[in-house]
């Protein structure tokens, strides 16, 4: 086996809902950074050191155990104490922490040395109650007041920030110790004698609060969290998801991280009349509701784990805008973009209450209920969210196409807001062949899919609730769209699909990523679709760990940018499924070979948000961004997408049938799907190939109900509105 260089953040990160610790790899927080204890978008611990007589531990080894618990091994440089000098490594120290609510912390010190053995440890910790978004520009104010309090009596040290009606607290309790802890100079130490052989143990617990509300630490020692609560949901969901075999053990390895990573994911919300799990964006920085990225993730989990689609629909539209306000870029009907919990958004410094400055989440929240509806085969989803959606509908005609051209557009009316508002939303991400900046209002290619696309699936909606007329005008309108892209976005002397339409609707004919989510959305013409496949494989744009966010020959190209060169899993997963939709199916095995490769050079195959777009030329690596969120909800999702693609997998639950059209590469000769869930149907099904071919068996479940169709056929019948 060839030797793999890892790669991956030197830094430990775990959490659970939105209680974020991360940590240097020895478990130390240092100040200045942008690491700490993160709870409801509110830094509360930025500094925690620990030390013996004032000196330093040297780490071993540490990392996360469990996407909520981590274990560092320390051990000891020599100490001076009264007693002499303890040799170095003579002490071990293991930390283990897991958070729930709260956090809980476990320090074990044992006495490896044949002396006995006596010291004062330290743990010292510093509180800045900063926002979230205000550690991450790096540009902290201090707007209210910070007290400590430390209780003998109690061994509690309480700090609180107070702003108002704005406080965050954690409350620090050492339990289960033999040595009465001292709180001065602003450490908390505990004087520790220990002969040969004899160890100490003390518990930590970090009670959070939100005001009145509190968050309690996990009461027992970490070394049981095999028992614990979290320990069993994590059983329990991987229990419920759909699980591969394959002899591929790579693409395995990256499959089980990616359901790891779904199941830290999940993010616990109150629906509109029960608890729904909402998929968090990604870690540190987007542990919150959104929009696009929920609804992403949705799309990408219906064949795991179709409760996501059910929770973001639920959640995103009891929280659909019924108003027109600029500072928060919302107008009636539209899908939020992100919803913070910070200083700054409760005292609306920042229009994230929630903030609405997204172009493509109102036209995903339509093709995500459509596609939920054809996973689960629940048509009470339909009539349940039948008002949102047709609020929906009405602000992509409204106020998504800004102008009356037919084509939808952007731009922010916010002083506060964002220059782009599609899944690209960096401000320099949107540039002329040139590499200049595209002014605004700003009509991106994609958008016009997403709508296109949930114009036709709406009509299926209004085909299944008795509605033929209102299904007749969508079909007609989405044509309409279909022609007036192809003719418009297209440039034959370009031989490629615009990026976008300017402000003065001129092409901004950049060579980018974005078209390949036409191609999954099918308002690409299909003459003109191997043109597109083929354009989006030259070495430009095909780096060998995925495809590219901007051609190499744009000068605006970096490859360590976030979005003009970089290259993103989830933005490939979706090139990969709109490749497969035209008939590419070994193009879309090439790019999900490319980010299974990728995915073995991370630490534990996790994959992260994004990578450098780098050339892979078989002696290098892929590199990873820095800031990059990992774990990173639709870079997980990725390999779900990728799946799909190769298998060419679509349900349809509602008349209970499963669509498949395989095409399995070399590299991934078998693969086994087990509890695969459509609707009430659930099937186990093997996928090998025979020369140049792939059958399938299915192993588990109605063999009459799995059926071999290409997704171009039923591509056309969703167009056409005609059964399949």
């Amino acid at each position: 086996m060839p030797f793999t260089v890892q790669v991956g953040p030197p830094q430990i990160a775990i959490h659970q809902g939105q209680t974020v610790l991360v940590s240097e790899p020895n478990g130390e927080v240092y100040w200045p950074s942008e690491k700490g204890l993160y709870f409801l978008d509110t830094r509360l611990i930025s500094s925690w050191t620990i030390y013996a007589n004032g000196e330093k531990w040297e780490l071993l080894n540490g990392g996360g155990v469990t996407y909520y618990g981590a274990r560092v091994f320390l051990t000891n440089n020599a100490i001076p104490t009264q007693e002499g000098i303890i040799p170095p490594r003579t002490l071990s120290l293991v930390l283990t922490r897991s958070i729930s609510g709260g956090m809980h912390e476990d320090l074990d010190i044992t006495n490896h040395g044949s002396q006995h053995v006596r010291f004062q440890l330290e743990i010292a910790v510093r509180c800045d109650f900063a926002d979230i978004f205000e550690v991450k520009s790096n540009r902290i104010v201090r707007r209210g007041r910070i007290e400590t309090h430390w209780s003998e009596h109690q061994q509690r040290l309480a700090t609180t920030y107070v702003n108002g009606d704005f406080s965050r607290s954690v409350t620090i309790s050492p339990r289960k110790h033999s040595s009465r802890a001292v709180y001065a100079n602003g450490r908390l130490s505990f004087e520790i004698g220990l002969d040969p052989g004899q160890s100490w143990h003390c518990c930590l617990v970090y009670d959070l609060a939100d005001g009145d509300k509190q968050f309690p630490a996990p009461e027992d020692c970490t070394a049981h969290s095999h028992g614990s609560k979290h320990a069993g949901t994590l059983a329990d969901w991987l229990k419920t998801v759909m699980k591969i075999r394959t002899s591929n053990e790579e693409f395995y390895r990256l499959y089980r991280q990616s359901l790891e990573d779904m199941a830290a994911l999940r993010l616990p919300m109150n629906g509109t009349d029960h608890m729904a799990f909402l998929p968090a964006a990604g870690l540190p920085w987007f542990v919150a509701p959104f929009g696009r990225d929920s609804l992403i993730v949705s799309l990408q989990n219906l064949l795991i784990y179709p409760e996501f689609a059910r929770g973001a629909l639920d959640i995103l539209g009891s929280l659909q805008s019924t108003v027109d306000d600029p500072h928060r870029d919302a107008e009636p009907g539209k899908i939020l973009h992100e919803m913070r919990y910070g200083e700054l958004a409760h005292f609306k410094l920042i229009p994230h209450t929630p903030y609405y400055g997204t172009a493509d989440a109102t036209p995903l929240y339509l093709i995500t209920l459509h596609a939920a509806w054809r996973a689960t085969g629940d048509r009470s989803l339909l009539e349940r969210h039948l008002a949102t959606a047709e609020g929906c509908l009405t602000w992509i005609d409204k106020y998504g196409d800004r102008d009356g051209d037919g084509f939808q557009e952007y731009q922010t009316r916010s002083d506060l807001g964002y220059e782009n508002m599609a899944w690209k939303d960096s401000g320099d991400c949107v540039v002329y062949a040139d590499g200049s900046l595209v002014k605004g209002p700003k009509a991106l290619c994609e958008l016009q899919g997403y709508v296109y696309d949930a114009w036709l699936r709406m009509a299926s909606v209004y085909d299944e609730l008795g509605n033929p007329k209102r299904a007749r005008e969508l079909r007609a309108k989405a044509q309409t769209l279909f022609d007036r892209f192809n003719e418009v976005f297209w440039d034959e002397e370009f031989g490629f699909y615009a990026f976008a339409l300017d402000g003065d609707k001129k092409k901004a004919l950049s060579v980018s990523s974005n078209v390949g989510h036409c191609l999954f959305s099918g308002i690409i013409r299909p003459d003109r679709a191997k043109r597109v496949v083929e354009r989006l494989m030259q070495p430009d744009m095909w780096s060998g760990w995925g495809i590219r966010t901007l051609s190499a020959l744009n000068p605006a190209f970096n490859p360590y940018n976030y979005q003009t060169g970089s290259v993103w899993p989830h933005d490939n997963g979706i090139i990969a499924l709109g490749f497969k939709r035209y008939g590419f199916g070994a193009e879309a095995a090439a790019i999900a070979h490319d980010i299974s490769v990728a995915g073995s050079h991370f630490l534990s195959n996790q994959l992260p948000e994004l990578y450098a777009g780098i050339q892979r030329d078989g002696g290098n690596f892929p590199v990873q961004y820095i800031g990059a969120n990992v774990p990173q909800a639709w870079a997980a999702g990725a390999s779900f997408m990728l799946i799909q693609a190769m298998l060419g997998i679509l349900p349809d639950a509602p008349n209970g049938r499963l669509f498949v059209y395989p095409e399995l590469p070399a590299w991934l000769p078998d693969i086994t799907l087990l509890d695969l869930m459509v609707g009430e149907l659930r099937f186990d099904i093997r996928f090998w190939r025979e020369q140049d071919e792939t059958r399938f068996e299915v192993l588990k479940g109605d063999a009459t109900r799995v059926i071999r169709r290409p997704m171009t056929e039923l591509s056309e019948h969703l167009r056409r509105g005609t059964q399949a």
